[in-house]
């Protein structure tokens, strides 16, 4: 079971020699920099003019995000789908140490936080690790995360244009001619992150999911001026509303998970009313891209394994493959029956942001890149194997796609492609049979490096050699190496020869598989 705090994981990473302490005093424009020279997580503990230190780059790799869980980077995807089907409660708590400083309306300065650029070309200073909570009268509560762009000293605008959970509960607070009202927890353990930023269907808690996948419940703090319940173990916490006039305002650029710069969004804005933190807060600077791109990863692929379990595709791995920001490829294998690979290609197609979908026989690593284009390559008919549907629900950040207007990302559509590379059905599976190497399992080139005395070489006589060769092979055919195997105390050159004398007289044939038979058989 692993540590449950912000500051029990970076713990952990300081211990696993992932995390470097900056103690130097650091000016704010430079930290995006800094984190992007390094490999490692990096935590700033003097910036100037804040007295809030800075973290960044905690989950920027697979080795960081599976630490956070406890476990291998490839099963936090069964134990976010097992959180799934057993999440555990939260429970609320009626104090924490986020309270220790506290800012309300008026007095709401967000300044006071070391909220910094990341990309040469941001719009303005962005918050992008808040996981945020919102309640709906029908739906109860949700959580999701999504950045905020600084606007003024109380007002963040925040990027919902895309299809989900949160864009609903504020469509439906418009529609009530009601403020939406929002709680914004930063700093907080990336198992919460995780379960927020799972696309959940509407209704489930993602707190609950999230404590599912810790073992025991997260806590959860009411709110000071608003009636959403926040994360207790949150390093700072936002309180702020959506205004029911439907106002928005130009929202951008950003840095996206796509490595790419985004454009200029229409979205709404957050008053906010209260700044809730540690007297000693440590400010989470989610780096763009790769602590979105590898968190990320679990989530897709936990909903590829749920459309292929509905789909009744048995699969053996899923793969959401980095070089597709593990948002938009995604590769299965499968254990094949008739049908299946088109049918694991509708079910992988179906996910909303997919766009490539590659199925693979269970025989294939998919983890191999070589091994996976080996497979496209040996195994796909483009005119069979190739499925391509046309005006699909598409991910705006897609650049491929045609601008459709300034700001606008809803309603757009894309192609996404799947390959089939499973082994044809109307193919013999002999075809398919890989490369192996005699003897692979018996020697090791280790014994070979030591001092080895010669081996003794029986002399026998070429007749008998041969009488040998074809007493192996009476009981069945056999392949030439298994010929080897069974006269293994001959000497190799002199079973060559006999192999070769018997051939030279018409005693040896070839049967269609590849093995020697008597010719008298």
């Amino acid at each position: 079971m692993t540590k449950k705090g912000f500051r029990d994981f970076l713990e952990i990473l300081e211990t696993n020699e992932e995390l470097l302490r900056v103690k130097s005093e650091v000016d704010l424009r430079y930290v995006s920099a800094i984190i992007n020279q390094t490999e490692k997580a990096v935590l700033f503990e003097q910036v100037t003019g804040y007295d809030i230190s800075v973290v960044g780059g905690i989950i920027g790799s697979r080795r960081r995000l599976a630490l956070a869980v406890g476990d291998e980077f490839q099963k936090i995807t069964h134990q976010l789908r097992k959180a799934l089907e057993r999440p555990i409660p939260s429970v609320n708590v009626d104090e924490s140490p986020i309270d220790e400083m506290l800012m309300i309306n008026e007095e709401v300065d967000l300044t006071e936080l070391p909220i910094p650029v990341f990309a040469s070309r941001d719009g303005a200073p962005y918050i992008t690790s808040g996981v945020i909570m919102a309640r709906d009268p029908e739906h109860g509560l949700n959580a999701g995360m999504y950045r905020l762009m600084f606007r003024e000293q109380n007002l963040v605008g925040i990027d919902i244009v895309t299809p989900n959970n949160l864009n609903i509960f504020y469509k439906r607070a418009l529609e009530r001619k009601v403020p939406l009202e929002v709680s914004i927890s930063m700093g907080t353990h990336p198992i919460e992150m995780i379960a927020a930023t799972y696309k959940a269907s509407i209704g489930i808690n993602e707190m609950d999911v999230a404590g599912g996948m810790h073992g025991e419940p997260v806590k959860l703090l009411p709110g000071k001026t608003v009636k959403v319940e926040c994360l207790a173990d949150a390093e700072i916490v936002l309180e702020g509303f959506l205004a029911p006039d439907g106002s928005t305002f130009p929202e951008g650029r950003f840095g996206e998970f796509s490595r790419l710069m985004g454009g200029i969004h229409i979205n709404p804005n957050i008053r906010i009313t209260a700044i809730r933190r540690r007297r000693d807060a440590i400010f989470y600077a989610l780096s763009m891209p790769w602590e979105n791109i590898w968190m990320g990863a679990p989530i897709f692929e936990a909903a590829a394994w749920r459309v292929l379990g509905e789909a009744g595709v048995e699969a053996t791995a899923v793969h959401l493959t980095p070089g597709g920001c593990c948002h938009w490829h995604v590769i299965a294998s499968i254990k094949k029956k008739p049908g299946d690979g088109k049918n694991a290609l509708a079910a992988l197609l179906s996910i909303a942001d997919i766009k490539h979908a590659v199925v693979t026989d269970s025989d294939i690593d998919i983890f191999d890149t070589v091994e996976l284009e080996w497979a496209i390559a040996t195994r796909v008919q483009a005119d069979k194997d190739v499925v391509i549907l046309s005006r699909a629900r598409a991910k705006p950040l897609d650049p491929s796609i045609p601008p459709v207007g300034h700001g606008i990302t809803t309603a757009v559509t894309t192609a996404k492609m799947g390959l089939d590379a499973t082994i044809p059905e109307d193919v013999p599976n002999n075809r398919y049979e890989r490369i192996t190497y005699p003897f692979f399992d018996k020697v090791r080139l280790e014994d070979f490096l030591k001092e080895i005395p010669a081996r003794d070489i029986p002399r026998t006589s070429l007749e008998k050699l041969q009488e040998k060769i074809l007493a192996s092979l009476r009981p069945q055919p056999l392949y030439f190496a298994e010929m080897l195997e069974v006269l293994s105390e001959e000497g190799y050159r002199e079973i060559v020869q006999a192999f070769g004398s018997l051939n030279n007289r018409g005693s040896l044939i070839l049967d269609d598989t590849g093995r020697w038979k008597p010719t008298e058989a």
